[in-house]
């Protein structure tokens, strides 16, 4: 049976409903209990030790519970979960001898990286999220080498997840977009890498299947998009207008971030625009892959396609009822 820590999420959710269709036996350990899989439920903290104790009783633990926003005011809580939490996920594993841990990283942990950085890239995170899950990553690697020879490992670094549902950075712009505010920032020559949260899941699944020895994956689906080109993409397909719209240049796309930071800062309230959002807006965050190298792995879904598809799920065809998940 695999253990899915987090899987009340939205990446967990389609990873689940996968497992399912499949009937392969899964449990789900969370904070608050899944909308699409409440019987298969556990409440428990991994920040808990003795609730995590008690809550994990699968053969193989896929971890994707995290602290990932962008708004977190106590810093302390990216590592009270990433990294503390991860090790008591180890501890649970190396008592109940639980030999196979999946583990959902970030390519947050690349920091601002050369385009077209693939696992081998350099370890410079720019923010807590991105020191927390490789920090997390390393004690992964510690509890793995402990006893290699019965032990597997996988980590995964997935790049930007969107897909339906999901209501992070990738959403927000669709949703700019699709009202007619949106306005481009900088050039619009940066790329963006991205990946669908079908094909994540698909990968995660492979991976609790397949990953023997210790393994390191970036997640891309490819091919990346510029964001003039997306931004193109995206206007064409909802509202039949061409190229980006309206532009500003981005040292005054800059300002406007730090006066909302300062805004913030006052008035103690996140507001949709910051300064780091303008700057991982204009920035190129494009990732090399080797996933495909994962035995029995093929991505389910063309990136156009799952573009098309969240369109149309999200705004051309919405479904009122549809869960919603907020990542970011």
């Amino acid at each position: 049976m695999i253990t899915v820590i987090g899987g009340s999420g939205f990446i967990g959710t389609r990873l689940c409903k996968n497992l399912a269709d499949r009937q392969i036996a899964f449990e789900i350990v969370d904070l608050r209990k899944s909308g699409r899989f409440p019987e298969k439920t556990k409440i428990a903290d991994i920040r808990n030790l003795d609730a995590l104790r008690k809550a994990v009783t699968g053969d193989t633990i896929i971890n994707l519970a995290a602290v990932h926003r962008d708004d977190v005011r106590d810093k302390s809580e990216y590592y009270t979960t990433n990294v503390d939490g991860t090790r008591n996920v180890c501890d649970v594993a190396a008592e109940k001898g639980i030999r196979r841990i999946v583990f959902t990283s970030t390519v947050a942990v690349y920091g601002f990286a050369e385009p077209d950085t693939g696992e081998d890239g350099a370890i410079n995170p720019f923010n807590d999220y991105g020191k927390s899950k490789f920090n997390g990553e390393e004690v992964l690697r510690a509890w793995h080498k402990d006893a290699s020879d019965n032990r597997d490992l996988v980590i995964v670094r997935p790049t930007v997840v969107f897909g339906e549902g999901n209501r992070g950075n990738v959403y927000n712009l669709l949703k700019q977009i699709a009202s007619g505010r949106f306005m481009m920032v900088g050039n619009g020559k940066n790329r963006k890498s991205m990946a669908y949260v079908g094909n994540v899941a698909a990968f995660l699944e492979t991976a609790a299947e397949r990953g023997d020895g210790y393994q390191l994956y970036n997640y891309v689906d490819k091919p990346d998009f510029d964001m003039n080109k997306l931004v193109a993409k995206v206007r064409k397909q909802l509202s039949a207008k061409k190229g980006v719209g309206a532009r500003l240049p981005y040292w005054f796309g800059l300002l406007l971030g730090y006066v909302a930071d300062g805004v913030a800062s006052i008035t103690g309230k996140s507001l949709p625009v910051s300064s780091i959002r303008v700057k991982k807006f204009c920035a190129t965050t494009a990732f090399a892959s080797n996933a495909s190298a994962l035995d029995g792995f093929t991505a389910p879904f063309p990136m156009g396609d799952a573009l098309d598809r969240t369109l149309d799920a999200e705004f051309i065809n919405p479904d009122p009822n549809r869960e919603i998940f907020f990542t970011e």
